[in-house]
């Protein structure tokens, strides 16, 4: 576990992604969300692991390029955001088989004690041609991380419902860091 990776969860359609891309423009190191990244290579012919198709299977995918994004991140310098991890995967798992989160995360944290979590935000949800499901299931994701991050002793720290550029100055004062 680092104390230098941030991990950004949350309601599907909930800003993550667009915060990410705001932090990375200031400068920060960031990972990519990893069950769009598994979306994408499915629709490349690079593999057919889809969330619609088989949940058990996605899910599993998604665990394992998690770990893999956190070995990336370790041979990076600075603060590390991670959009979605290896909490949300297990999480996935967890609800398409019934395996345990804990057993699939192991006994440690793997990103540093305070998470941000974004909570549903009906106005700016959208369903795309990756993101299928409804605004309600998005919302029942959301109370089974803010369970798991509680459960695996994180501390969430919910993202307030402003624009980017204020949620991108309230996660870098929360964390008391500036733009590299």
């Amino acid at each position: 576990m680092s104390d230098r990776f941030t991990l950004i969860t949350g309601c599907s359609g909930g800003g993550k992604s667009t915060l990410l891309a705001a932090l990375a423009k200031a400068g920060f190191s960031t990972i990519k969300e990893p069950g769009r990244r598994i979306i994408s290579n499915a629709r490349s012919g690079a593999d057919h692991t889809l969330p619609w198709v088989d949940m058990n299977a996605f899910a599993r995918a998604a665990v394992e390029m998690a770990h893999a994004d956190l070995k990336k991140a370790e041979g990076m310098t600075g603060q590390v955001f991670f959009d979605r991890g290896l909490v949300d995967a297990a999480v996935a798992l967890q609800s398409a088989s019934g395996a345990s989160h804990c057993t699939t995360l192991g006994p440690h944290r793997h990103y540093a004690k305070t998470v941000f979590i974004a909570p549903p935000w009906h106005e700016i949800f959208e369903q795309d041609e990756d993101r299928k499901h409804g605004f309600a299931k998005a919302c029942d994701e959301y109370d089974r991380l803010v369970a798991a991050l509680d459960d695996l002793g994180y501390e969430p720290c919910i993202l307030p419902q402003v624009s980017v550029a204020d949620r991108v100055g309230f996660v870098l004062e929360t964390l008391e860091l500036t733009p590299e």
